[in-house]
């Protein structure tokens, strides 16, 4: 069934993010608090729209003048089909995070690769550039970190369990290589980054311990758990973990400012999003 849209007060921007289920995500948080620490008069909710009601959806949100909408799985492909405009950007990453109103139009674009990049920039041991970089996934996720780190010129493959559609990834961005996670062994990347859902909310990981290459940079994008058994694995494995956290802030704060005009308050949302994951707890 497709979600009412609340009715918010003259002056107040309704905004929020649309995925599905909506039990998981801290944008809420970080998003509730970087509006509260910069005086911006917003409501801030998360949309849970299945698939086959994202129509729908999309055409209340037109309706009530929605200003500010986020877009997380499953919605990131799906969702081009429903916005007037494209940026460069999304559109050779095939999926959008973010969708903004501009007078009377919807304009799509993906601040997930930056978000990214800046987390494994700021890990501070990472040199993306010439790097060897393999990122696990298909999905929009994987689109947006593997476009990532093709501009940053790193040598990046794409390993899924669907061979056909890590295939189809790496052409879309430029990519080196594909295939099969069995395919990583022979790789030895510097920097792996999951973008899978494996391990969210549960204590598995998408790829054998004994297949984390030792001193490698490894990302897991999932958030839920903070400490993934993929990032436990890798530090064990003597890699350097680095947990989903910061990528979700770096990009929430890129939206924040796509939508005010403002620099975000990054200190104020990943407080947010640790107190989020309290509360959760």
């Amino acid at each position: 069934m497709t979600p009412e849209l609340p009715t918010v007060p003259e002056g107040v921007e309704l905004c929020g993010v649309v995925l599905h289920p909506a039990g998981h995500t801290r944008s809420p948080a970080m998003h509730r608090a970087a509006f509260a620490a910069c005086g911006v008069a917003a409501r801030y909710e998360a949309f849970d729209v299945e698939p086959d009601d994202l129509g729908p959806f999309m055409a209340r949100v037109r309706e009530a003048g929605v200003r500010q909408l986020a877009v997380s799985i499953p919605h990131k492909q799906s969702i081009l089909e429903y916005v007037d405009e494209v940026s460069e950007e999304a559109r050779a990453i095939g999926a959008v995070n973010t969708v903004t109103r501009r007078s009377d139009r919807l304009e799509a674009t993906n601040t997930d690769w930056l978000g990214a990049m800046r987390a494994l920039e700021d890990e501070g041991s990472a040199k993306l550039s010439e790097a060897r970089a393999v990122v696990l996934g298909a999905g929009g996720t994987a689109r947006a970190v593997a476009f990532g780190l093709v501009r940053r010129g790193a040598h990046v493959s794409v390993l899924n369990r669907t061979v056909p559609r890590a295939e189809a990834v790496a052409a879309a961005v430029g990519a080196e290589g594909a295939g099969g996670l069995d395919a990583l062994a022979s790789l030895e990347p510097e920097i792996l980054v999951n973008t899978t859902s494996v391990g969210l909310g549960s204590d598995v990981s998408p790829i054998p311990a004994d297949a984390i290459p030792r001193g490698a940079l490894v990302m897991d994008a999932v958030y839920e758990p903070e400490r993934t058994r993929l990032l436990r694995d890798a530090e064990a494995r003597g890699a350097r973990p680095l947990g989903g956290k910061w990528m979700l802030v770096f990009q929430g704060a890129e939206q924040f400012r796509l939508w005010t005009d403002r620099e975000a308050p990054i200190d104020v949302m990943a407080r947010a999003f640790d107190q989020a994951g309290r509360s959760a707890g």
